[in-house]
């Protein structure tokens, strides 16, 4: 069994950092559905604006506001209007395809992209 990314938001865009909220990143659900995510998901998740990396749990947002929302103290490392890369993993016996969403800078989906498996039985 090995790790290997079944799911990726890429170029996401934070809209809000909220210090005050308990903990996750708030991932709007048409963009949860349009990867895979599940609300409770945990994801790695890495700035391309500053280089910070973090893992978290996702939360569902309003369907339709392309909201993404760095809650908690993951709220220090990625700031809102930051570009991002959120990926979710999963342990599995054999290679599988990823699927990946690649982003504007409002958070609409520009194309949907399948990551084939064989580039990641490559790597393993």
């Amino acid at each position: 069994m090995r790790w290997v990314m079944r799911s990726k938001l890429h170029n996401a865009r934070v809209t809000e950092a909220n210090l005050a909220y308990v903990g996750s990143i708030t991932i709007d659900e048409d963009l949860l559905d349009a990867v895979g995510f599940w609300p409770g998901e945990k994801v790695l998740v890495v700035s391309n604006t500053s280089g910070a990396r973090l893992e978290t749990y996702t939360i569902a947002g309003p369907r339709g506001s392309r909201a993404i929302c760095m809650n908690g103290a993951a709220a220090h490392l990625i700031g809102e209007g930051e570009q991002i890369i959120i990926m979710g993993f999963e342990l599995v016996a054999s290679p599988i395809d990823a699927a990946v969403a690649v982003l504007d800078d409002d958070n609409r989906v520009l194309g949907n992209i399948v990551e084939r498996a064989r580039a990641t039985a490559d790597a393993l």
